[in-house]
């Protein structure tokens, strides 16, 4: 099939890339010139482990192409997916600006009928709304659809050829049919398409990430919980994600979520809710655990250290809101960052890929480390915030000599505690 993909961040590359890996042929445009530039020179302008290669392979075999011209792209295209950013406004909605402009864009140059999808995760209703913005501008008959994404970063490429399940919604039988046809390659072990109307496949992404944020600060707040009574959260994950109705997934304590999609869902279906008079009470109070989960190890650190912290130096291991990952979008690590350098501390921080992301926002403020024990050198406390692999097995006895005082303040509980305290280090983990 012959597809265009509208925005070329994070959703929209790996999801141009891996529809063109399955023989489609696949035109990504964007307006940002210098990102356009950057792709066709081959360089990529996010960090996703996999990705790189199959945009060289199908750049080469002619099956994906990157440009700026709208005009173009449409006109060489069946079915157009809208993955534009909906950034929060002030007040937690979703800011649909780029989707609606986009989407207007595309009327405008339409020569056919259309098939447009949104692929970014939009407010329930959204679809409704540019159908009628489209309407008044085209000059040809088109549908209109919801596809929306369940990527998560670090494993993207394999989440879009391998999909648990592709949600599709569609008002026509024949616009679900086609985009059936275009998913039949990325199901063929058996995994679900489920065909639905807009508005549920709208809430649907919501509804998911939303149970995920929750989940996440559940067990924050147990690990919270068990610091006060004495109990350990490592032993309650594993006792009730043996529970099949419960799972292993998302049960692991630590300094908060974070990255592009979360925090900005959570707030998003808030504030959807509110204009249509109804109050997301659990949600708000998953907001709130979360907001305060993020600067936990800060309240560990000044509490050992009796509230003084003024020309001390720490280390950080992790800046990204997750491993596998440059993004640093809402990451804990720029929270705990804040309030650190606030209470006088110096920084040595180390991330695998996030380091230049993190140098756009603090410049010389911080000490960027060449590796995690450059990071501890000299220093007086090691704080884990991202579970990198490299950090789970360090040389531990390497890392006493090189601290001045030998304290880890574990975000994600990846170091043995046991194995710290015979070597002489003092450890705090989340909810131990």
């Amino acid at each position: 099939m012959k597809l265009a993909i509208v925005g070329t961040g994070y959703v929209g590359l790996v999801t141009g890339t891996c529809f063109a890996e399955t023989g489609n042929n696949v035109i990504c445009v964007d307006k940002d010139n210098k990102k356009i530039e950057m792709l066709k020179k081959g360089d990529i302008p996010i960090y996703e482990p996999g990705l790189e290669p199959l945009i060289k392979k199908n750049v080469e075999a002619k099956r994906l192409l990157f440009t700026t011209d709208m005009e173009f792209a449409v006109i060489n295209s069946e079915i157009i997916f809208l993955a534009v950013g909906t950034p929060p406004d002030e007040d937690g909605s979703a800011d649909l600006s780029y989707v609606i402009s986009a989407a207007e864009e595309i009327a405008k140059y339409m020569d056919g009928y259309k098939i447009i999808v949104t692929k970014s995760t939009v407010p329930v209703g959204t679809g409704e709304i540019l159908r009628e913005r489209i309407k008044k501008i085209a000059k040809y008959d088109f549908d209109v659809a919801s596809n929306p994404e369940f990527l998560k970063e670090g494993n993207a490429v394999n989440d879009c050829l391998k999909p648990e399940r592709v949600i599709i919604g569609a008002d026509k039988e024949e616009t679900a049919k086609i985009l059936k046809e275009l998913y039949a390659p990325f199901v063929r072990t058996g995994n679900p398409i489920y065909v639905m109307d807009i508005k549920s496949a709208e809430t649907t992404k919501y509804a998911a990430n939303a149970m995920l944020a929750t989940r996440i600060s559940f067990m924050n707040e147990f690990a919270r919980f068990c610091e006060r009574v004495g109990a350990d959260i490592e032993n309650i994950r594993l006792g009730i994600g043996a529970d099949s109705r419960i799972g292993k997934k998302f049960l692991f304590p630590g300094t908060g979520y974070g990255g592009s999609c979360f925090p900005k869902d959570v707030k998003a279906i808030i504030s959807t809710a509110s204009k249509h008079g109804y109050e997301m009470k659990i949600l708000k109070a998953v907001e709130d655990v979360n907001n305060e989960q993020k600067s936990i190890l800060v309240k560990k650190v000044l509490k050992h250290f009796e509230g003084s912290i003024k020309y001390k130096t720490f280390a950080i291991w992790g800046l990204s809101f997750k491993p596998n990952t440059d993004d640093i979008r809402d990451a804990p690590s720029l929270v705990i960052i804040d309030e650190l350098l606030k209470l006088g501390a110096k920084l040595r921080v180390h991330d695998p890929v996030a380091m230049e992301n993190v140098q756009k926002i603090y410049g010389d403020k911080l000490y960027y480390a060449k590796d995690g024990y450059d990071a501890v050198n000299s220093s007086s406390g090691l704080l884990i915030v991202t579970e990198w692999n490299e950090y789970r097995s360090p040389d531990l006895e390497k890392i006493f000599e090189l601290m001045k005082e030998p304290v880890i303040f574990d975000g994600r509980n990846i170091l043995d505690k046991d194995e710290l305290a015979k070597i002489g280090f003092t450890y705090y983990g989340i909810g131990r």
